[in-house]
């Protein structure tokens, strides 16, 4: 990644991307009982183990030589292919439609700032189209809600890219701790109606994992 802070430069090409699924892959491994055991308390508790298996399986699908966009597509394909329950579909969708937004955006050209938002912005709309959850339903959104509010604060105010994908990293952390009181109203945690207060989703947890893996990267 190239830039200088204090400004909207800087890019990303695939080899940062894929750097980023690598990273990602080695934070989600190392969490992967935590993720569990916050699934465990609402969900399947299967999360961690599942979410292992499928960046683990991106890392082996990372193309050679793509440009930007089609390293991710790639990598989303192998999550949704490998990856157990709704796991796979969202997170699998989440990196498909941040690739796609890149369009054809060459390696030499590289992702700026700009764009890298609008793959975050696009990567937001597809998870909730595909799990039809709004913020506030205690889901990996809202990890992803403030986490492009907050690039595109960033962005605005005329922060260079490494300090927007820091500033969206931070936001989903926040956003996942606000989990923690609220009750669900979407997927499995939902049966339990006042019993999910006090845990923490697993998907925004890891949702804000993976931010964090992007932000160690650029």
């Amino acid at each position: 990644m190239t830039g200088s802070a204090g400004n909207t430069g800087g890019t990303v090409n695939a080899a940062d991307l894929a750097g980023w699924i690598r990273h990602a892959a080695e934070l989600v491994s190392a969490d992967a009982e935590r993720l569990t055991r916050l699934d465990a308390a609402i969900g399947d508790g299967d999360h961690g183990h599942n979410l292992d298996r499928g960046f683990a399986a991106a890392v082996a699908a990372l193309p050679a030589d793509a440009p930007p966009g089609k390293t991710l597509i790639a990598a989303g394909r192998a999550i949704v292919s490998k990856t157990g329950g709704a796991s796979g579909p969202l997170y699998g969708t989440a990196l498909r439609r941040m690739g796609k937004a890149f369009g054809g955006a060459s390696d030499e050209q590289g992702v700026d700032a700009a764009l890298l938002g609008e793959g975050l912005r696009a990567a937001l709309d597809g998870v909730r189209e595909l799990g039809q959850a709004a913020d506030g339903d205690k889901t990996m959104v809202d990890a992803l809600v403030p986490a492009a509010a907050a690039y595109d604060e960033a962005l605005a105010a005329g922060t260079d890219l490494a300090g927007c994908v820091r500033a969206a990293a931070g936001a989903a952390e926040r956003g996942a701790e606000e989990t923690v009181p609220m009750q669900a109203r979407k997927g499995r945690a939902s049966y339990l109606g006042p019993r999910s207060t006090g845990h923490m989703d697993p998907g925004a947890a890891s949702t804000a994992l993976i931010l964090r893996a992007l932000a160690d990267v650029v």
